[in-house]
């Protein structure tokens, strides 16, 4: 990872917007920071797009797809995606849902029964399409729980993740990459494979990986780094500042090369 300030200026110049993680990324304790929240707005203000992609449930997340200065917010890890104006768009069908909805309430309660101290998230009421462990927010499993609950899920032909606070697993073929793709194309027409150099994606976590691997301008937040020696795929830079302040300078080295 090199530092944000390597980064040419012609390169951030370009930029047409950014997808960015909500946990950790722009928030501390579960609350957006106000730098972070300062930092959308002079990103819209200043002509960039930005869309919050994260393993947070809609429940959790549809407030702010209408309060913060965002475009949507594309939540369950790619599953659906929250405008402002209060449109829901799902990846899967409501039959699809309803079926998927029954299996994961049975591993969910197999990893309830099977891994000591394992309890779910307390955002789980809001969750359509996926289960969440906490392992960070409420609760605290050390490594070896936390690589249980992932082996247990995809036993069970889940997708799992690990974020800075949850383990989420799901049933289907969408992730934050996905989830960006389409929402690129249904809310914006832009074919994201083709335009992916004006676009860069800043996240803190091991579930931000499969888009640091695929967006050459890729960026963690200076608290990545507990998370580096689990990480198949660095982001490119790094800020010095943690979380949202993390993501304030990030969002002033892109408006400081549009100056």
């Amino acid at each position: 990872m090199r530092p944000l300030a390597d980064w040419p200026p012609g390169e951030r110049r370009a930029l047409r917007g950014v997808f960015t993680d909500i946990d950790d990324t722009l928030t501390c304790d579960g609350a957006i920071e106000p730098e972070a929240l300062q930092a959308l707005h002079a990103l819209r203000e200043g002509g960039l797009v930005v869309i919050a992609v994260t393993g947070r449930p809609m429940g959790w997340s549809l407030p702010f797809a209408s309060r913060w200065p965002v475009a949507a917010i594309v939540p369950e890890n790619g599953a659906l995606a929250l405008l402002p104006d209060g449109r829901q768009w799902f990846v899967q069908d409501a039959a699809t849902r309803a079926r998927n909805a029954r299996r994961l309430a049975d591993v969910a309660a197999r990893v309830l029964a099977e891994v000591p101290g394992a309890a779910l998230a307390q955002d789980s009421a809001g969750r359509l399409t996926d289960i969440a462990i906490d392992h960070g927010e409420f609760a605290c499993l050390p490594p070896e729980r936390i690589e249980q609950v992932v082996a247990l899920m995809r036993s069970e032909g889940l997708t799992a993740t690990v974020s800075s606070i949850h383990v989420n697993g799901w049933i289907g073929s969408h992730s934050k990459w996905t989830g960006a793709v389409w929402i690129a194309r249904e809310l914006l027409g832009v074919d994201l494979f083709a335009e992916l150099d004006r676009w860069a994606y800043v996240g803190d976590s091991t579930n931000d990986q499969v888009m640091f691997e695929r967006f050459r301008h890729s960026v963690g937040v200076a608290n990545i780094a507990r998370f580096v020696p689990r990480l198949a795929h660095l982001p490119r830079y790094v800020t010095r500042a943690e979380r949202g302040r993390g993501f304030a300078e990030l969002a002033r080295a892109l408006i400081a090369a549009r100056a």
